[in-house]
This record gives C-alpha cells, sequence and structure tokens, in this order.
C-alpha cells in the first residue's frame, strides 16, 4: 500500500522490519508456530520500523 501512495521510503522500512520480525522467529502467531498474539507482532514490526 505504502507504494501505491509513493511512500518508497517507508514501504521499504515495513517490509524490512516485517522481515526482520520473522527472521529472528522471538515473536510468531500461532499459525507461524508461536503463541504471540497479532498485536505482538504488529508492536515488534512498529518497534523495528521506527527504530
Amino acid at each position: 500500500m505504502f507504494d501505491w501512495l509513493n511512500e518508497k521510503e517507508m514501504a521499504e522500512r515495513l517490509e524490512s522490519a516485517i522481515a526482520r520480525v520473522i527472521k529472528e522467529g522471538k515473536v510468531r502467531t500461532y499459525d507461524m508456530g508461536g503463541n504471540a498474539s497479532t498485536l505482538d507482532v504488529a508492536r515488534a514490526v512498529a518497534n523495528y520500523a521506527v527504530a
């Protein structure tokens, strides 16, 4: 969506943050083999996106 809005930098930051959270594997929802809530994952992504 950020790409569509021509917000390339934010799109890249968000994609990078998502990839980092998934790669670390510390915060995962049930469907990914973890027990974190969607909110937990969203917070982890947000922390990396704004760092």
